[in-house]
């Protein structure tokens, strides 16, 4: 069975999404692994996992996304949950109009 985009995203794309989220909420605005969690609508555990690298293992090294993905970040903070699959869905746009997740990684 052939897979749309968006289901290749939702079992590769997010869970590396969510990790830049995470890592730039902390990093860059100084946010607790418990707090990011909150932001997000995640589990403390899920945050863990991602800064620990057992989820969310393909890293992000283009700096146009990893701007943006800071952009979303302060977005989230400042408006909460309300907003995050807004950002998330562009952040996905973005990965795949740039081919960062792209099929023949997620085929390995």
């Amino acid at each position: 069975m052939i897979k749309t985009p968006c289901e290749y995203m939702q079992w590769h794309g997010l869970t590396v999404i969510r990790k830049e989220l995470v890592k730039c909420m902390i990093k860059n605005f100084g946010l607790s692994q418990k707090e990011a969690a909150e932001k997000l609508g995640i589990t403390p555990a899920s945050v863990s996992q991602y800064l620990s690298r057992k989820r969310g293992k393909i890293n992000i090294k283009n700096n146009k996304i990893l701007f943006e993905i800071n952009f979303s970040a302060e977005k989230i903070i400042n408006n909460g949950l309300k907003i995050v699959p807004i950002e998330i869905c562009r952040i996905c746009k973005l990965l795949r109009e740039q081919d960062m997740i792209s099929y023949a990684i997620i085929r390995r």
